[in-house]
């Protein structure tokens, strides 16, 4: 069965073609800067090569249609005809209360989606141009919406909830919702196969750490807490996201730098983090240089990104009632050896024995990072929220 995933952003569209039946690979790559003069495509082609093709990209349609074309191109594709594409798979942001799981998407579920969009006005429209483009260009080709939001719809009331007004709650969906979800699953489940132990018995934490960071606490194979909330600024210090900030802070900043709630809105989730902080980049290979050439601005950052990750994995802890496993992925957990060792480092007292030597160099692959004594086993685990998206689309289709 080949499963194309796609993941539509405001003028970005990734995308990753399977073969579920072998599980391979097919083709992936991406559009950027859809609407703009100089947007282009870049993929990695047959024998491994990047490659980059520039074309004028006004919306999602045609860039959609730019990528089947490529797919089935004599040259650089992999298809005779895009309609061997037996299904597509979307990541959708936000399900709201209105999603636990991924779905078909139909007329019905189409409306239910876009009544969701409120809660993500810049990413859901996004998403939705995907699922219309397809339907477009590929009636009647059976669609998947896969959401960020939905593996943390276990979360128990007190979890989630917000201490205001309950009607604020009732009338409004002021929440906290969690992000991330579709990778959490993926690491949380793939952790427990590397390790062979049973998934429904584990009390496990996975750390989705880069320019987008959030923790969760995954007790019985459910979501029980996470770090973002009804928004993706919430919880731990992230590449632009201020993270948790005491909210008597924000109109007393309003006041002082004159902003109104878009320009509150903009301060924190695109001028604060660790480039806000640091006044030097969100990327932190950037922030790491400016630590070796003595820069005590860029060290005080790391060091502020750090301590909130380990403050978040001893508070899950607590309300898992212990630890077996902890999981660190996305950009910084799969390559930053220096913040998997500053995390870890004083966490005997829950039965973690990290292995400093272990750790040093890895990057981007699996490994226990652990000693063999150490009760809770921690790991690299790479993630690939792709491949959950397809998986979940064939499985719902199986289901029909």
């Amino acid at each position: 069965m080949k499963t194309l995933v796609l993941n539509c952003g405001s003028s970005s569209i990734k995308y990753k073609l399977f073969d579920m039946t072998s599980g391979e690979v097919m083709a992936q790559g991406g559009i950027e800067k859809v609407g703009l003069p100089d947007s282009f495509l870049k993929f990695t082609d047959k024998n491994g090569e990047k490659v980059i093709l520039e074309k004028a990209i006004p919306d999602h349609t045609v860039g959609i249609a730019f990528i089947l074309d490529t797919l089935t191109d004599a040259k650089y594709g992999c298809l005779k005809n895009f309609k061997d594409i037996d299904a597509v798979g979307h990541r959708v942001v936000h399900g709201a209360e209105k999603f636990a799981s991924s779905v078909l998407i139909t007329k019905e579920l189409l409306e239910k989606v876009k009544e969701c969009t409120p809660l993500a006005p810049l990413h859901n429209p996004a998403n939705l141009k995907g699922i219309e483009a397809i339907e477009k260009i590929m009636p009647g080709t059976p669609q998947v919406a896969v959401f960020d939001t939905a593996f943390h719809q276990t979360m128990p009331d007190y979890a989630y909830l917000y201490a205001l007004p309950y009607r604020i709650y009732k009338d409004y969906g002021v929440r906290r919702y969690g992000f991330h979800g579709t990778s959490h699953r993926y690491v949380s489940r793939r952790a427990c196969e590397i390790l062979g132990v049973p998934y429904e018995s584990q009390r496990i934490i996975t750390a989705h750490i880069g320019n987008g960071a959030s923790i969760t606490a995954i007790k019985g194979g459910k979501s029980i807490d996470t770090s973002m909330g009804m928004t993706p600024t919430e919880g731990l210090m992230m590449g632009t996201r201020s993270g948790d900030v005491d909210p008597g802070a924000l109109p007393f900043i309003m006041h002082k730098e004159n902003l109104d709630a878009d320009g509150l809105a903009e301060l924190l989730n695109k001028k604060s983090g660790m480039a806000g902080f640091s006044e030097i980049s969100s990327d932190m290979r950037d922030i790491e240089g400016a630590i070796e050439s003595g820069n005590k601005r860029a060290a005080l950052a790391l060091a502020i990104y750090d301590y909130r990750i380990k403050k978040y994995i001893g508070a899950y802890a607590a309300a898992l009632g212990g630890l077996d496993i902890l999981v660190f992925t996305g950009g910084v957990g799969e390559n930053q050896d220096s913040t998997r060792e500053v995390v870890c480092r004083d966490m005997e007292f829950l039965g973690l024995e990290f292995d400093a030597e272990k750790n040093r160099g890895v990057r981007g692959r699996e490994m226990v990072l652990s000693k063999p004594s150490s009760r809770v086993k921690v790991l690299v685990v790479p993630t690939d929220e792709e491949y959950m998206i397809a998986s979940d689309t064939c499985e719902i289709l199986k289901g029909k």
